[in-house]
């Protein structure tokens, strides 16, 4: 499968049926068991990443890429903070609800800019680049040209989320495949840390802080990558 049909089905897919279920998932409504499941745990991811950027002391001073902003679950929280955010997500309704949600939530929304743009046609400079859970809707071959632009983008550091590959959680996606309806795991794939860590040394940033958040349903590592 090539860049234009995996950029291609992830598109769709989230102009459609998949925006219609994620953003039940990373709203409020009710949701299935296993639909609240996964917000819980992209939430905690969420919350990681606003953690470390807080205990620097130094998110009003910062520019920040949100690569896969979503709905706008980091994006606005981030501009609320005082950080200067640029937001894009590949799919048009998933930018039209973070533009909602930041009118809503934000007094001023001067320091949020959000646009529908696929990961690798951005362009700027960013003290921080992040990319959360984007990874997991593209396979291995596409994981080293796609960090290295992320890499290419930030000043100081990368910070990104990714499912990582071991023999449990390939399983438990196998078993996932077999629910019904909306509680059917979507097209996903996991990612060795080792080869992720290999694509950041070799732009030059190194491993400074990591994290995995797990639940019954979602399996996420979360690594910042410096910039040396």
């Amino acid at each position: 499968m090539n860049t234009i049909d995996d950029k291609t089905i992830v598109k769709e897919y989230f102009n459609s049926t998949g925006f219609d279920r994620w953003q039940r998932i990373y709203g409020n409504g009710e949701v299935n068991k296993v639909q609240l499941d996964i917000r819980q745990g992209h939430q905690q991811t969420i919350e990681k990443v606003l953690s470390w950027l807080n205990d620097d002391g130094n998110l009003s001073e910062l520019t920040v890429c949100d690569a896969g902003c979503g709905v706008g679950s980091l994006s606005v929280p981030l501009a609320k903070s005082g950080a200067t955010v640029y937001g894009s997500d590949l799919s048009e309704k998933m930018v039209e609800e973070a533009k909602e949600r930041a009118s809503a939530e934000l007094e001023d929304t001067s320091r949020l800019t959000l646009e529908a743009r696929d990961l690798e046609s951005l362009t700027g400079s960013y003290h921080t680049v992040i990319c959360l859970d984007v990874l997991i809707h593209y396979p291995d071959d596409k994981m080293d040209e796609m960090i290295s632009h992320l890499c290419s983008l930030a000043e100081s550091r990368v910070i990104l989320s990714f499912a990582p590959k071991t023999c449990l959680l390939t399983v438990l996606k196998k078993i996932g495949e077999l629910f019904p309806g909306p509680s059917k795991t979507t097209r996903a794939y996991q990612h060795r840390e080792k080869d992720i860590i290999a694509i950041f040394e070799k732009n030059g940033f190194s491993i400074e802080r990591t994290d995995m958040t797990s639940t019954r349903f979602y399996y996420s590592r979360l690594v910042e990558a410096v910039k040396q």
